[in-house]
């Protein structure tokens, strides 16, 4: 039996719809690099450093605070988990034994490697695409409508939200949003590359008009809809070619460029 397996037959749980079988024997250098990291295990691995920073820089920040800040998506996640009476560090301890739970079941037939130039090599990789989404996505934006969405509220405070919003919203919109619906329209497509793609452009339309929805969320405005839903659109094609550790990385350190002023 052949030993490949192909996008049709993977479960939304390996963080990647697209994601491919590890590399065989014979397969090294880039394409075996890129081949382990779109693996559910370099997925939560590679995303354990912004959990770590993210929740430790968030209890700093609402320390001492009568209004504390957290990101949307992590409060979804939280909310939903504190119904079984998990609170506090509890909480943090389940969510990441979950996490490597669940990378261990989905990869469990696989050997897989933890090769330490692979997590770097990862982090550079996202630093790139981070880069271009700058540059194209910020930009095109600017260029239509003359203004482009500014970030709110004190720097460390944004360097921690835009932290957690690389992690929960990309665990929220890409794995579970747009994996589940590349699954869902993979019964009515012969080509899967249709169904990956309107999954994409389905999850970007939802990824950005989620920002302006309940009595927290911002007024409409056509830029930073429009900003949203590119943004959005370029992380669900790279979570489905590269996975989610890619995109994670790919969206903090986006975010963090951009609070720091990094590109004007």
């Amino acid at each position: 039996m052949d030993s490949r397996v192909t996008p049709l037959a993977l479960s939304p749980l390996a963080l990647s719809p697209l994601a491919l079988a590890v590399p065989r024997p014979s397969e090294t250098g880039l394409r075996a690099y890129h081949r382990y990291t779109r693996t559910a295990t370099y997925g939560v691995w590679s995303a354990l450093p912004l959990f770590v920073l993210y929740e430790a820089m968030i209890v700093a920040v609402n320390s001492g605070t009568t209004a504390p800040v957290r990101v949307s998506a992590d409060v979804w996640i939280k909310e939903l988990l504190s119904t079984t009476g998990l609170r506090g560090g509890l909480l943090l301890v389940v969510i990441a034994v979950v996490a490597g739970v669940a990378a261990y079941v989905i990869d469990r037939n696989k050997s897989i490697p933890l090769r330490r130039r692979y997590f770097v090599s990862i982090v550079v990789e996202s630093t790139m695409y981070a880069v271009v989404v700058a540059l194209l996505v910020s930009n095109l934006v600017a260029a239509l409508f003359a203004a482009a969405p500014s970030p709110e509220g004190g720097l460390w405070t944004q360097l921690a939200l835009s932290i957690g919003a690389g992690l929960y919203e990309e665990l929220v919109f890409r794995v579970v949003l747009v994996g589940g619906l590349a699954l869902l329209f993979r019964p009515f497509f012969e080509n899967p590359n249709a169904g990956y793609l309107l999954a994409a452009i389905l999850g970007a339309g939802v990824f950005s008009l989620v920002h302006y929805l309940g009595p927290l969320g911002d007024p409409f405005a056509l830029p930073s809809f429009t900003f949203r839903f590119l943004f959005g659109l370029a992380l669900n094609v790279l979570f489905l070619w590269r996975g989610f550790g890619v995109a994670a990385w790919t969206h903090a350190l986006y975010d963090v460029m951009v609070v720091t002023s990094l590109f004007g």
